[in-house]
């Protein structure tokens, strides 16, 4: 008896799985066949998955979404959704705009600066959504340099006491290693087809025709981050240039006295403002977070390899890359 039982239940399972593997392969066939007769769908817009942070009124539909940058900002850095941060910024941005539900935005911003082109992407999808919806942002411990760049394009941009921002400027670093080359005698062979291919090459002195060329790329990309603050905070650059634009940082209190930003606060302050200007005082407060997917949950727990790898303390490493503008405050760089 036990025996025949036994012997049903497995042609139930695998009568199942026969199914299933049915099921399965016509899927991959009209797959295939799509492909074949070059019909393709259009390739999904990434959707981040909404994370409750307040509650809204019982029948309120109506939703504040929180968006999140952190870290440096670098087009270079994988992103949760996309394949980088700025794209990722980018798609949020585009989700709370397209979602009629998002009465307004609150952009929380922890962030150094970064690449000077990503820094300048992420501001300009900002003001691309803020002509759609109001977007406020929260500089959180750190918003400085293109953080700050970032967060201009805010309509009502907020801080703590303690935040650091400000650090208006812009950066290229280099390594001049001549010296330690002659001590241990290694010489660099450079072939190049211009006077200026090997610029910023740390095996030989920078000429005095290079000097006055990054200097002069640098100034002409710290005239557009000028103009940024100026328009958006409507401010007279020359006021700018020769007072707080000289690449120092200021806590949230300094630049709130220097009208940097409209408003101190905390976190939830930048809800109650947002709410405010999206004018949907009962609305709920969203966090967007990366969608749950098998191939995330197989790369984090199944990211182990036999690589051994030797961590340097972060003082050892450079911060930044040779040849790369960037707005970020000096101190970042070792």
């Amino acid at each position: 008896m036990a025996a025949n039982r036994k012997l049903g239940c497995l042609s139930i399972f695998l009568f199942v799985a026969l199914c299933a593997s049915l099921f399965v392969n016509i899927v991959l066939m009209a797959t295939a066949f799509q492909r074949l007769g070059g019909i393709r769908e259009p390739e999904p817009i990434p959707r981040f998955r909404e994370i409750l942070l307040q509650r809204g009124a019982r029948a309120a539909t109506d939703k504040i979404a929180v968006i999140t940058m952190r870290g440096l900002i670098s087009s270079s850095l994988p992103g949760t959704v996309t394949d980088s941060m700025v794209d990722d910024m980018r798609a949020a941005l585009q989700q709370a705009r397209d979602d009629s539900r998002v009465k307004a935005i609150v952009l929380e911003v922890d962030s150094p600066g970064g690449e000077v082109t990503a820094s300048d992407a992420i501001y300009s999808a900002l003001v691309k959504v803020r002509a759609r919806k109001p977007v406020v942002v929260y500089m959180d411990s750190l918003a400085a340099s293109g953080g700050y760049y970032v967060s201009c394009g805010g309509k009502f941009l907020m801080a703590s006491d303690t935040t650091i921002t400000g650090s208006i400027g812009v950066i290229i670093q280099t390594l001049n290693y001549e010296q330690l080359f002659n001590k241990i005698g290694l010489a660099s062979m450079v072939f190049k087809s211009g006077k200026f291919k090997d610029m910023l090459n740390g095996a030989r002195p920078i000429t005095p025709e290079e000097r006055e060329l990054v200097q002069s790329f640098i100034m002409k990309t710290y005239d557009k981050f000028l103009g940024i603050v100026a328009k958006e905070r409507n401010l007279p650059a020359d006021l700018l240039r020769n007072t707080i634009a000289d690449g120092r940082i200021l806590s949230g209190k300094d630049a709130f006295e220097h009208k940097l930003i409209d408003g101190l606060g905390e976190l939830e302050d930048a809800f109650g403002k947002a709410k405010e200007l999206g004018n949907a005082p009962d609305a709920k407060v969203v966090k967007y977070g990366p969608p749950f997917s098998l191939s995330r949950f197989f790369r984090i727990f199944g990211g182990a390899d036999s690589k051994i790898e030797l961590q340097l303390p972060k003082q050892l490493v450079p911060q930044l890359e040779g040849g790369r503008a960037y707005f970020l405050p000096s101190y970042y760089a070792p």
